[in-house]
């Protein structure tokens, strides 16, 4: 019903529009805009958007670019070859699965640029797509995954692998301590390093990325020369290309394996998703700069390959396990030439750490707004350096606690591969919620996003997940003790079921069962956090007699009403940071403003 006003002696009709709203049943998705040029709309259970990032807009598409090929490109391509090899046993089929991975991280690619177009407002890429494809039970999946991914939240691995290339360097074997020690440094002087600076920060991802980019150049030009028989030092380069399929195996425990370890070689492609709100006019612009850093990435990755398989021959480059690229280095250009490698490695991995921690960085911080962690403000803020200080410390913490605690051999081991499972079941998650925001999205009318992923790709994508979360329960060949550890090969497979299983119990009994013990319910509150326009929700218990006085001076997604006035017997509720539609009828005619 119209509200009738007088302005100035004037009678006016207001009529007011909310046509930023948009409910279907007990949903209800807001449309809001970003200071990124880019307007989504999301469901009300979500974090609120920041209308003006705190961590500004420099990630652009150079920075984009480089964010991916350095989480991508870290140790894998100087050892991986080899493994796959191994596993596959020909070098045609180990040639072949390079090409399977690039098409699935296509696959994947394409996935998350369809729910980037959905919500192009939000950072933290998994953290918002999850929560918005599983709004209800309301808080479920944020509470799962915050879970995970904060206690999870390490890179001891990475650094291990950067201290390990460094002792090479210096030509001595480390002791257990020595090795952990350079590797809490290293890690440290990574994390000092991004929360000092976040624009100078990203530049040095740039250098390193680019540096690595030479590197794999430089390899790749160095095969085809020898390929072309201009190297004396190598005998009948083309050897390992007669008869390309001799050897392949028929386990398909190692092909499922080598699929594994494939997929695990193409991670990082998604790494610059996580930080979608720094980003001017995010979908075309990752759609673009995204698709370059995969393609790149692959057509280095196969012509490294080519390299490796032209200069050494197969039977010991099947035995060089972490050294393949080594071995390559050594016949191709001498003993030498291997220090020149220790050090690009090294400088590799250290570019992989600048980029995981930025990335997960974001993460973390989206999680805090979500309102699933306590003190949200200090894990929100960007201050004093414009940085979230708050998520590196805690990466750090982690990460210092998992190298310096696990001791050496089975234990570590199982810690680096317990991330994996989990991972492993909300990638499943999220390619099952890309249907159901499609679904509800079509059923409400809500606006069409600027990109659809084809049918085939997700599909592709969904079985490609699940493929991963299945085949880890095959046997190894040498029996339930022949996997990578020394007991039962499946047990961090047990354990990540049981900590998601402990994440569904800590949510029934903090969402359901002590509000019902203690007579309250639970409410989301905006807050805003610093004057650079980072906010963030906070979960709090109201009373239930207070309930209902707590909705009527609240919007649906907690902010405050500042402004409430009755007229002609209703309610005008003006919601801040809420656009609205208003048509003013006066004498002179109908206005819109």
């Amino acid at each position: 019903m119209p509200l009738r006003w007088c302005i100035s002696g004037v009678p006016v009709v207001v009529l007011v529009i909310e046509s930023s709203i948009i409910h279907d049943g007990d949903l209800a998705y807001i449309r809001q805009t970003a200071g990124n040029g880019a307007t989504g709309h999301q469901e009300v259970v979500g974090a609120p958007v920041e209308t003006q990032s705190p961590l500004g807009y420099h990630v652009n598409w150079l920075t984009i670019i480089f964010l991916n090929i350095n989480h991508m490109v870290g140790t894998g391509i100087f050892s991986t070859p080899a493994t796959i090899l191994g596993l596959t046993g020909s070098v045609g089929l180990a040639l072949i699965y390079w090409v399977i991975g690039f098409i699935l991280a296509v696959a994947g690619l394409v996935v998350h640029l369809e729910f980037t177009s959905y919500f192009p407002t939000r950072s933290g890429s998994e953290v918002v797509w999850l929560e918005q494809s599983y709004p209800r039970p309301k808080h479920f999946f944020p509470v799962a995954f915050a879970a995970q991914n904060v206690l999870l939240s390490f890179s001891s691995s990475n650094a291990i692998v950067l201290s390990t290339y460094l002792w090479r360097i210096v030509g001595r074997s480390p002791g257990p301590w020595e090795l952990k020690g350079v590797a809490v440094a290293a890690y440290t002087v990574a994390v000092m390093a991004v929360v000092a600076h976040n624009k100078y920060s990203l530049w040095a991802i740039n250098v390193i990325g680019s540096l690595k980019l030479l590197l794999l150049i430089f390899i790749s030009i160095s095969g085809l020369v020898i390929l072309g028989g201009h190297v004396p030092s190598v005998v009948n380069p083309g050897i390992n290309f007669t008869d390309a399929f001799a050897g392949t195996t028929s386990s398909g425990y190692a092909l499922s394996q080598a699929m594994v370890n494939i997929s695990f070689a193409f991670s990082g492609w998604q790494n610059a998703f996580g930080m979608v709100n720094e980003i001017r006019n995010p979908v075309p612009t990752l759609k673009k700069n995204a698709t370059v850093s995969l393609l790149v990435v692959f057509v280095l990755y196969f012509l490294c390959n080519v390299a490796y398989f032209a200069t050494v021959p197969k039977v010991e480059f099947k035995g060089s396990s972490q050294l393949a690229a080594a071995v390559f280095f050594r016949t191709a250009f001498g003993p030498k030439a291997e220090s020149a490698l220790n050090f690009c490695v090294l400088l590799s991995a250290f570019g992989n750490l600048l980029a995981v921690l930025v990335n997960q960085s974001r993460q973390i911080r989206e999680i805090a707004r979500q309102g699933m962690l306590p003190w949200p403000k200090f894990w929100v803020s960007t201050k004093p350096f414009g940085t979230p200080l708050g998520p590196y410390l805690l990466k750090w913490g982690f990460t210092f606690l998992m190298i310096v605690a696990p001791p050496a051999g089975d234990a570590f081991q199982f810690v680096v591969s317990l991330k994996s499972y989990p991972e492993a079941i909300f990638h499943v998650a999220m390619g099952v919620g890309l249907i159901l925001v499609r679904q509800r999205r079509a059923r409400s009318n809500t606006p069409p996003s600027s990109f659809r992923a084809w049918w085939a790709f997700v599909i592709l994508y969904l079985l490609a997940q699940v493929y991963l979360l299945v085949m880890p329960w095959i046997p190894p060949t040498g029996g339930i003790y022949g996997g990578t550890v020394s007991f039962l090969w499946c047990t961090y497979m047990l354990v990540g079921m049981g900590v998601i299983a402990v994440c569904g119990l800590y949510y029934y009994v903090w969402m359901k069962v002590l509000p019902r013990l203690g007579n309250y319910s639970i409410r989301s509150e905006v807050v805003e956090v610093d004057d650079n326009g980072a906010n963030t929700h906070r979960i709090l218990r109201v009373p239930n007699d207070e309930v209902a006085e707590w909705d009527a001076t609240h919007d649906e997604q907690g902010r405050e009403l500042r402004h409430r006035r009755r007229a002609g017997g209703g309610h005008l509720l003006l919601q801040p940071d809420v656009p609205c539609t208003f048509s003013f009828l006066s004498a002179s005619g109908l206005t819109d403003g």
